[in-house]
């Protein structure tokens, strides 16, 4: 039984192996240091996905830079997440500090939540 379970076992990780050599290599993709640089990012990379996706076809080549791409693109949206949570947070901080009327409260918080805010639409 011992030696069944040994064989499946190596079955299973070869098998593992096998399959993670046939996936196309894996990218980073450009990191977004600020919500700015995400959006930037974000713009840009949707607009060579487009004019990729655009094509009647798409060669070997072109799947290779979609790949690359969404590595770029994830990693924007990771970053709208995170700064997604703040804004969140101060603009909750401004509705609570104008019910408490703590006005600097509500001030910092204010102009925190709009610099985000005004980096997506400005």
């Amino acid at each position: 039984m011992k030696k069944l379970m040994l064989a499946a076992l190596c079955s299973g990780l070869l098998a593992t192996t096998a399959q993670a050599e046939e996936r196309p290599d894996h990218f980073e993709g450009e990191a977004a240091d600020s919500l700015a640089e995400a959006v930037t990012q974000f713009s840009e990379t949707n607009r060579l996905l487009a004019e990729l996706l655009a094509q009647d076809e798409l060669s070997n080549a072109d799947l290779g830079t979609v790949h690359r791409l969404s590595y770029t693109l994830e990693n924007a949206l990771a970053m709208f997440d995170a700064q997604f949570d703040t804004m969140a947070v101060d603009l909750e901080e401004v509705h609570l500090g104008s019910e408490s009327v703590e006005r600097e409260r509500v001030r910092t918080h204010g102009e925190a939540y709009l610099e985000a805010a005004q980096t997506l639409v400005p």
